[in-house]
């Protein structure tokens, strides 16, 4: 399967900010943090699935450790007092057969509609993509109405979780038969 390099780019959103995208790296690791800090418990609920107090380390640096062999994270930084702040991220783990990969995206509250998602998830698709990978998909909270209306405008097909009526089940062919 053909890894292919991130190209980092900046990006203007719909309300005049400016982020940089970029991948995402070990490096990142207290940012991240600093990011899930800002998240409302409604945010991590929506993110997570399930009420989330604490970041889980150790599956944080293990992810963090698997890039780029077994996924790919993108990060989008803004300008911050102290360096720079992670303002949403992206990230997409390969399943089992190699040839499928789940998406996880967060966006910070700050940048909530202005379209972050939309770059973040365009670039997501497209990574996975030059990866060679077939199909994407994700787990969505049925309550989360702006995730799932994003997904539907980015072709994804969205079903209902045979185990979970609370869950939808977001699928993106990423190449044509």
């Amino acid at each position: 399967m053909a890894r292919t390099a991130f190209t980092e780019f900046d990006a203007t959103l719909r309300d005049g900010r400016a982020v940089h995208v970029r991948a995402m790296r070990p490096a990142d690791e207290a940012e991240l943090l600093q990011a899930f800090e800002r998240m409302s418990d409604e945010a991590r609920y929506m993110r997570f699935m399930r009420t989330v107090r604490e970041p889980n380390m150790e599956r944080l640096r293990a992810t963090l450790a698997s890039f780029p062999g077994s996924g790919f994270g993108i990060v989008a930084t803004a300008p911050a007092a102290d360096g720079f702040d992670i303002a949403g991220s992206a990230i997409f783990v390969i399943g089992n057969d190699r040839t499928s990969c789940e998406f996880a995206i967060t966006v910070g509250a700050a940048y909530a509609g202005a379209g972050l998602a939309r770059t973040l998830m365009t670039s997501l698709i497209e990574s996975a993509k030059e990866r060679g990978l077939v199909e994407m998909e994700g787990f969505v909270l049925a309550a989360n109405q702006p995730m799932l209306g994003l997904a539907r405008r980015l072709g994804f097909t969205i079903t209902r979780d045979p185990d979970d009526p609370a869950v939808r089940i977001c699928r993106l062919p990423l190449r044509a038969h």
